[in-house]
């Protein structure tokens, strides 16, 4: 669907946005999906599945059509779960210029950026992290063997005055975060690539 129609369709609502290789996906990502729309009281959430994740090898990944096709496999009927290549169709490459192109096409529109705590180990590696933060509410959810590392994050350290509980983070202003502690899901991208090597999809 074009910008112009989604910035009609979606004008005063809640997005969140929840990014990532899923390589492949999995039940994990659907529950965090699913935990994201129900403890913020999103309008939708859409798992936008990255043509290349730039700290890691593009030779890990397996093509863009195959990822999204098992993650909508995944997603299945269920209605406020989106399934996207929107990077792809904006030709972004890193998250922060995604957000931007995103918010300007789409202004009346209130974004949240939706992440698991492994990623937030390593956001302080993302390309203007600190821009990201300024921009949009982020909500962390909880992933098994991570919480404590991503707790004590660079990111976390440096923005620990702005973590709010998720019942306040989208009435208060940016910058904001805060870490959803949800009932933890076993599913892990990095453990089927070990047991089913990098050509899952076969």
């Amino acid at each position: 669907m074009p910008l112009l129609q989604l910035a009609s369709k979606w004008r005063g609502r809640t997005v969140g946005l929840y990014g990532g290789s899923f390589n492949p996906a999995h039940e994990g990502h659907i529950h965090v999906a699913s935990e994201a729309i129900k403890r913020l009281h999103l309008d939708a959430i859409w798992l936008m599945v990255s043509p290349g994740n730039p700290l890691k090898e593009l030779g890990e990944l397996a093509d863009l059509q195959h990822r999204k096709d098992r993650l909508l496999e995944l997603v299945d009927n269920r209605p406020k779960i989106t399934v996207t290549d929107v990077e792809k169709k904006l030709g972004t490459r890193y998250s922060v210029d995604t957000i931007k192109a995103l918010q300007a096409a789409m202004p009346n529109t209130r974004f949240v950026w939706v992440m698991g705590a492994d990623n937030l180990q390593d956001f302080h590696r993302w390309r203007q992290w600190r821009d990201i933060a300024e921009m949009l509410p982020i909500a962390i959810f909880d992933r098994p063997g991570y919480s404590v590392g991503g707790l004590n994050s660079k990111f976390a350290r440096q923005y620990g005055r702005y973590k709010v509980p998720y019942r306040q983070l989208l009435s208060t202003h940016e910058p904001a975060w805060t870490f959803v502690p949800i009932p933890r899901h076993a599913g892990s991208a990095t453990n089927i690539r070990r047991l089913k090597g990098n050509e899952w999809w076969r």
